[in-house]
């Protein structure tokens, strides 16, 4: 006998054997049970999931000599037939090779005539979306006034390009992603089945990359399987794959942590001798990358997290939380350009290089302490004073008690000019959606009570390089955040903490006295 492929020799054959997709089994075991059955269904989702198979499983249910239920018993002639392909009232047909009216019309000419040995006719239309609009009219007819011994169960990717007149005749049923665990599961029980020497990380490999698809997970199993003559191992799975060692991407992040150029310039170079898929390696590398920033967030939960990978926790240990968003989000664009980059090789050197070269810079502390003081004594360089009365703007906006939004348009304007007659104010473009006339006349009114006479405000959009109260106001505070970040982090008795028990300091909890 030949060899039958393994998504073909494993496709479930009951509700019970499906993995995953447990809200639509129970929708479709209750109606069966029930006898609430629709005349069309829907299943939609990605490739590999399920949704040709649970049609089927559908089709047996309904035709199966013993009757009507959600266990179809798998012995008599119907359930064979069906598992065989070989069911005469069980049609099959691709949509994406019979989108013509024509073909459509020749499809639903026999709708009329009763099953020919089963229960119902059952019409499995696969990839139903491929239908053209002329098709779609003539399948409309049909759905809206069924046989009674006739049942549609529709397949699709892409269930928004089906017209919305045929998706409200139809019972819609969501197929979801497959998790990872959920498919290592299945493989594991398959290669136990088959009698097949394996090791975990190479399954958990195979479920990865196989992205929430089923299917993909067993064609890429018949591969490893071929490839390592009827074992598995990881590094001959990581082989096949064209993804690399673990080891090699902590390398590489290890080398963004301690700023080592040479080292991570090494590191791809050993990479580029295995030959791998890179997109794959980049995917791998930020899957990582968010390891260490849920571990940063939730440190409590690193260990259940991670499965007690302890170089991760390190790493999200020795590095910041800025330095993880900042290479995570370079890898992600990284990936976008990875395709337009001369030669993979050279675009996945440029993207960690781009990573070291942005990696925030320490500033010594003997000057950013002489910066931040610096900024701090002088919080106010612009031309925004009254020269006659020494009061410069911020001090106006004090006096006069503004609230709400009139406080926020007065706060984000500059004092250009002021004299007896008219004031003058500047507001940058990126604020211009506060420049109301409401609020502006409820600002013109305020001024003219705080100065005692009738004044004309005036208030024009463009930019400047002198800063508003608000911005001023804002650096200020960053500044003092800081002194007072770097206050904790030269403190002798926080140093003492972190050395004796290797601790970390959150800092979003620092606040300024």
């Amino acid at each position: 006998m030949s060899y039958q492929v393994l998504a073909r020799k494993w496709r479930p054959k009951t509700f019970e054997d499906m993995v995953g997709q447990s809200h639509i089994l129970k929708a479709l075991s209750n109606a069966l049970d029930k006898n609430r059955l629709h005349h069309a269904y829907l299943f939609t989702g990605t490739r590999g999931v399920g949704k040709t198979t649970l049609a089927r499983i559908l089709a047996k249910c309904l035709n199966c000599e013993k009757g009507v239920s959600s266990k179809p018993c798998n012995e008599c002639n119907a359930c064979i037939a069906v598992d065989e392909g070989r069911f005469v009232d069980l049609i099959e047909v691709d949509a994406a090779s019979r989108t013509g009216v024509d073909d459509t019309r020749d499809l639903l000419e026999n709708v009329a005539f009763s099953p020919t040995i089963g229960r119902y006719k059952v019409y499995l239309i696969d990839e139903v979306h491929m239908f053209s609009k002329s098709s779609f009219a003539a399948l409309l007819k049909t759905l809206e006034e069924p046989p009674e011994h006739v049942k549609f169960v529709f397949a699709t990717t892409e269930n928004k390009k089906i017209p919305v007149t045929i998706l409200s005749r139809c019972l819609q049923f969501n197929l979801n992603h497959l998790t990872a665990d959920q498919i290592s599961k299945q493989i594991e029980m398959i290669l136990n089945s088959e009698n097949i020497t394996y090791d975990k990380p190479s399954v958990e490999l195979i479920a990865h990359s196989a992205y929430g698809s089923m299917r993909d997970a067993l064609s890429l199993l018949d591969q490893a399987i071929a490839y390592g003559n009827g074992e598995l191992t990881e590094s001959e799975v990581r082989m096949l794959m064209g993804t690399i060692d673990n080891q090699d991407l902590y390398s590489l992040i290890q080398s963004l942590v301690n700023s080592d150029s040479e080292t991570l310039l090494n590191t791809v170079e050993k990479i580029s001798m295995q030959n791998p898929d890179y997109d794959f390696l980049l995917s791998e590398l930020l899957s990582l990358l968010q390891k260490i920033a849920t571990v940063q967030l939730l440190p409590d939960n690193s260990e259940n997290i991670l499965k007690k990978d302890k170089v991760l926790v390190e790493f999200a240990g020795s590095m910041t939380k800025e330095e993880v968003q900042l290479y995570y989000q370079i890898g992600m664009m990284g990936r976008k350009d990875l395709y337009f980059s001369p030669d993979a090789r050279s675009g996945l050197e440029m993207i960690m290089i781009r990573m070291l070269a942005f990696k925030p810079t320490e500033i010594s502390e003997g000057v950013k302490k002489k910066q931040v003081t610096k900024s701090l004594e002088k919080p106010n360089q612009n031309p925004t004073q009254n020269e006659s009365s020494g009061e410069t703007w911020q001090d106006m906006i004090n006096t006069m008690e503004l609230v709400g939004l009139v406080n926020e348009l007065a706060r984000n304007c500059i004092l250009k000019s002021q004299d007896k007659d008219k004031i003058e104010l500047s507001l940058k473009p990126s604020c211009d959606f506060l420049l109301k006339e409401n609020l502006k006349v409820r600002l013109e009114k305020v001024i003219k009570e705080k100065l005692g006479s009738d004044i004309k405000l005036i208030i024009n959009i463009e930019e400047s390089d002198t800063e508003s109260p608000s911005e001023a106001d804002a650096r200020i505070k960053k500044d003092k955040q800081n002194v007072a970040k770097e206050a904790v982090k030269n403190d002798p008795d926080v140093k003492s903490l972190l050395d004796t028990f290797d601790a970390t300091i959150d800092q979003d909890s620092i606040q300024p006295q």
